[in-house]
């Protein structure tokens, strides 16, 4: 059983790295209606790089590993991210329309790697342990 100190310091832990990373979502996307110029930029870019980085460290967590490993999720993030590069390039003009699709398309092979590295990996059958063995 966890002791009370382990288990705030995990609460901590979590609180600070989900609200960081959602201060770097809305840094990266809300900078423009509050700043402008060269503070709007680098308010983008450092949101960018937060939500990056505690993103990442979110998904090593093992709750959220098994859920972003399941079959049923990789498809979604494949077909959903796929359909959305392929629209951005369609319906978005210049260089936000093709920066929009690499990125989807990013996230979209990164999702069919899922998929293959999921399909190759060898099923191990257990067999029943006989109690006299």
């Amino acid at each position: 059983m966890k002791s009370l100190l382990t288990t705030a310091k995990s609460f901590v832990t979590n609180l600070l790295l989900w609200s960081s990373f959602i201060a770097g979502l809305v840094a990266s996307t809300a900078s423009g209606a509050v700043l402008d110029g060269t503070a709007k930029t680098a308010a983008t870019f450092t949101g960018i790089a937060v939500s990056l980085l505690t993103g990442s460290r979110i998904a090593k967590k093992p709750r959220i590993k098994a859920f972003l490993s399941k079959r049923s999720t990789l498809w979604f993030l494949f077909l959903f991210n796929g359909g959305v590069a392929a629209f951005c390039y369609l319906s978005m003009d210049g260089v936000k329309g093709i920066a929009t699709a690499v990125g989807m398309g990013l996230v979209s092979l990164g999702a069919a790697g899922g998929l293959l590295t999921a399909r190759r990996a060898p099923v191990v059958k257990r067999t029943a342990q006989k109690p006299w063995a």
